[in-house]
């Protein structure tokens, strides 16, 4: 069934051009958005949710990176709608608490086809920027929110302790994409609803 579970999205705007390749069976890591901490944390994201993921993105970063990141987000949320299908047999629901040095982030997903994020991380408006190009750190939640839209899922993500704004981002896109990794896994022939259909 891996094999089948595979996804391609290719994205044109004026303001981005993004094409992604996942495989929810695994498969190599290739990721370039022209924002080294953004590339970062989406290698995060795949390697511990363990999926096949590349991703090129060229985008408008001389306006700022939001255009990049929202869009990754869209057409990464595509490809996992994509990808999961019927979502026959999958476990549906994921979890996971991931501890990096000071910080402690908490992470619930269901892939219920029903799309929300509650997003309990709050940064200083005065944080600073990371990487170069800069990613502004209050984007992720406009990652995630994007993500969440188009791959119809419930995604909350909490943050319980932390200081190091790096360890709060890297620790959430850990967390979450452990929890996928629990969620998307097969583990039987039917549909995980009681309404025979997600």
């Amino acid at each position: 069934m891996d094999d089948l579970r595979k996804s391609q999205i290719i994205r044109q705007t004026k303001e981005t051009d993004i094409k992604v390749e996942l495989n929810l069976g695994g498969g190599l890591i290739n990721i370039n958005t022209g924002l080294p901490f953004f590339d970062h944390m989406l290698n995060q994201l795949a390697k511990h949710s363990k999926i096949g993921l590349s991703l090129e993105l060229k985008g408008d970063l001389q306006v700022d990176a939001h255009h990049s990141v929202e869009d990754a987000g869209i057409v990464l949320g595509q490809a996992f709608k994509g990808a999961l299908g019927e979502k026959i047999g999958i476990e549906r629901f994921g979890w996971a608490l991931v501890p990096l040095d000071e910080t402690l982030i908490q992470v619930a997903l269901d892939l219920s086809g029903r799309p929300y994020l509650s997003y309990g991380i709050e940064l200083d408006k005065d944080v600073l920027f990371l990487g170069s190009p800069p990613f502004d750190p209050q984007l992720a939640e406009e990652f995630w929110r994007a993500f969440t839209n188009e791959a119809e899922m419930n995604l909350h993500i909490n943050c319980f302790s932390g200081k190091n704004t790096h360890h709060i981002l890297e620790a959430s896109f850990k967390a979450v994409g452990l929890a996928l990794k629990q969620a998307i896994k097969v583990e039987g022939t039917e549909t995980p609803s009681t309404k025979g259909v997600l």
